[in-house]
């Protein structure tokens, strides 16, 4: 199989393309999730398989990036913030469903190995692949490969604390997980919104909290201040353990121009060493980049 197709399984969108041998894409669809609907999830995926490979005119690898990761001990979907698929024997129901072998992976993971293949961090030894949206997720590539890790969780930082936290930052909002004060409770979008909501009464969304600091909100300016603050102290943390070449921003989020000129001017007092090096870099391939991934879990089998 030369053709390669790819779907990224998101809360609120399936998206899929089909990749030739040499990264172009041959065909795409976009469709919303069932949201809360495993089987309805199972049928929609199954049937985006069948129209790629018959708008590509011929079989396809199958590689699908999701917001979880399969349990090494259960073979089930475990950590997924669409909770409707944790659980679930996701990877042998799609399996049995499409008849032939299928190639999950957590779908930071995807980014990671896409943007570390043919993307803003190609050529890269090690690639942290951080999606900033409706969660805060990461994934891991080491020379285009995904690294699973023992516990299939490599690169899960959203799901641990805020680094040096401030007073004000303690304990933290309690997060989906059981928890309090998770990195993605500062980070997330909905987290940014929250937070400005809080300093002003206003009720908008991240992007707009944005749009307002630009425009000289005096709170949004404050909000986003203190939110760069937090992604770069929760960033120098990961350079402390894995100490990456290049960090790949993808997500809604990644478009806050402001973290590529300031992040790497706050994370440097955190950072264990004197001088850093690592890169951070917009995702060159934006939200088509955890399909991208998918598709390339495979080699291109000819």
């Amino acid at each position: 199989m030369a053709l390669r197709l790819g779907i990224d399984l998101g809360g609120t969108k399936i998206a899929a393309a089909v990749l030739g041998p040499d990264g172009g894409v041959r065909w795409e669809r976009r469709i919303p999730s069932p949201r809360d609907h495993y089987d309805a999830t199972l049928d929609a995926l199954a049937a985006l398989v069948r129209e790629g490979e018959a708008g590509a005119g011929e079989t396809c690898s199958v590689g699908i990036g999701i917001p979880g990761a399969i349990s090494p001990v259960t073979g089930l979907v475990k950590n997924a913030n669409s909770t409707w698929l944790n659980g679930r024997p996701l990877h042998e129901d799609l399996e049995r469903r499409l008849a032939r072998p299928v190639r999950l992976a957590n779908d930071a993971n995807c980014l990671a190995v896409s943007e570390g293949t043919d993307g803003a961090a190609a050529g890269a030894h090690v690639v942290f692949g951080v999606i900033l949206g409706t969660g805060t997720g990461a994934g891991i590539a080491i020379d285009g490969q995904v690294l699973t890790g023992a516990n299939a969780i490599a690169g899960e930082w959203g799901h641990n604390p805020l680094p040096w936290p401030s007073d004000s930052e303690r304990p933290g909002a309690a997060c989906y997980c059981g928890r309090r004060g998770c990195i993605e409770t500062f980070l997330s979008g909905p987290a940014l919104a929250a937070a400005y909501r809080r300093a002003s009464a206003v009720d908008v969304k991240a992007e707009e909290v944005v749009a307002l600091a630009g425009q000289g909100d005096v709170d949004a300016g404050r909000v986003l201040d203190t939110w760069l603050s937090q992604l770069a102290r929760a960033l120098a943390t990961i350079i402390n353990v894995l100490d990456p070449d290049v960090v790949v921003v993808g997500g809604g989020l990644s478009n806050i121009s402001r973290i590529y000129d300031e992040v790497p001017k706050r994370w440097g007092p955190f950072v264990f060493s004197d001088r850093v090096t690592t890169r951070i870099v917009p995702a060159k391939f934006g939200d088509a980049s955890g399909v991208r991934g998918a598709a390339w879990l495979w080699p291109v089998l000819i």
